[in-house]
């Protein structure tokens, strides 16, 4: 049976390599709807070789181009954040969030309060608003299927076993480009040098987190609402090679290990083919080449993303919302080569002390909380970039 896809972030890492196995099982899929944020060439192109009903691009004074690259087709064009979450309320059997950032968090709430099951590619959206996700899916019927690898992975593992029999999660990482470089050494980074991940094939925004260790901070807060077994059994592990992708340890002292080449199509498979398993042309593992693996405590004083990131969730709130807002302004400065590589963490750690908001009851106060902390943090990137 053909099933439906909505695929919101089209043209970046996650929209691409789902569309890669879309097109060697294309009996299996039909796409429904294809969204990009502002690359209307690539958008276009892509809808015209999988034919959606609908392509809407984030940017709204883009409409037109789209609209022009698109005639002749009986593609609709739609263009704004309106049109993103009129696209995710339209029946499909599976709405792959693939937008980067919080901008993916109103057509991901739309999907979910819809019913439709989601392959959550977005962890910023789930960082941001958790509780009112989460609380969403369990109203609606929603089912929320983690894409991101360390995830995806804890899910695999929690397979026939129960939520309450995990004494343990460990979510593994492999320490990013600059695991063993001196706090000195990381002062002098550079942008290209915090986007070459050693073993992974991610965006830019993605891969500096990967390098602060913010990323695995944000998949803990992430952790934390999918599988609710207490902040306390939520683990870190550095793992170099990153061919374990998470473990979980039950209380009979068993720990289930999900392995796999580092190649974001494995997850992405396991999403689109939930229940069941699909093939990839991703490489087999080869132990016996690999040889080794390696495991290391994180280290919390040359990376303090996480531990902030712990107690951003421990405190709950809107403590999550405006360490994700911040770091996403304090990434693209750093990527903009206005602040160093340190000042990332140091930006963010100024926006949660410098408010403490009210907790969050609606996708309007998380916007609030978001565009206030997005401000404060420009306002600590000036200060910086000026001292």
């Amino acid at each position: 049976m053909t099933r439906c896809l909505s695929l919101f972030g089209a043209t970046g890492s996650v929209g691409q390599s789902t569309l890669d196995l879309i097109r060697r099982d294309g009996e299996a899929w039909r796409v429904g709807v294809l969204t990009a944020n502002s690359d209307v060439t690539e958008l276009a192109k892509l809808a015209r070789e999988f034919r959606p009903d609908i392509a809407v691009i984030a940017d709204e004074a883009r409409h037109g181009e789209l609209a022009e690259a698109l005639a002749g087709t009986d593609i609709e064009a739609a263009a704004g954040a309106d049109a993103l979450v009129e696209a995710a309320r339209r029946p499909a059997d599976l709405v792959m969030a693939a937008i980067v950032g919080c901008a993916g968090l109103a057509p991901t709430m739309a999907a979910i309060e819809s019913g439709t099951d989601v392959a959550l590619a977005n962890k910023e959206a789930l960082v941001s608003a958790g509780e009112l996700m989460t609380a969403a899916a369990r109203t609606s019927g929603s089912t929320l299927l983690p894409v991101d690898s360390e995830h995806n992975a804890i899910f695999q593992c929690l397979a026939g076993g129960r939520i309450e029999q995990v004494r343990r999660i460990i979510l593994t990482a492999s320490g990013g480009p600059f695991r063993t470089m001196s706090a000195a050494d990381m002062a002098r980074v550079t942008p290209s040098e915090a986007v070459a991940h050693p073993n992974w094939s991610m965006g830019a925004k993605i891969s500096v987190d990967s390098a602060t260790m913010m990323n695995k901070g944000l998949e803990l807060i992430e952790a934390h609402h999918l599988f609710p077994v207490g902040l306390e059994r939520i683990e870190i592990l550095v793992h170099p090679q990153s061919v374990i992708h998470s473990l979980v340890e039950y209380i009979d002292c068993s720990t289930l290990a999900q392995l796999g080449s580092p190649d974001m199509r494995i997850p992405i498979a396991s999403a689109l083919a939930w229940p069941q398993r699909m093939a990839t042309p991703c490489a087999p593992l080869d132990l016996a080449t690999i040889a080794r693996l390696d495991f290391e405590a994180p280290d919390e004083v040359r990376f303090p993303a996480t531990a902030l990131c712990r107690a951003a969730i421990a405190e709950g709130g809107a403590r999550p919302a405006q360490l994700n807002a911040a770091n996403e302004v304090a990434v693209a400065a750093f990527l903009a080569g206005r602040i160093s590589f340190p000042a990332i963490v140091d930006t963010v750690r100024r926006v949660i002390d410098a408010a403490a908001p009210a907790a969050p009851t609606s996708l309007h106060d998380i916007f609030s909380v978001d565009a206030a902390s997005r401000a404060a943090a420009r306002y600590f990137v000036d200060q910086c970039e000026h001292a």
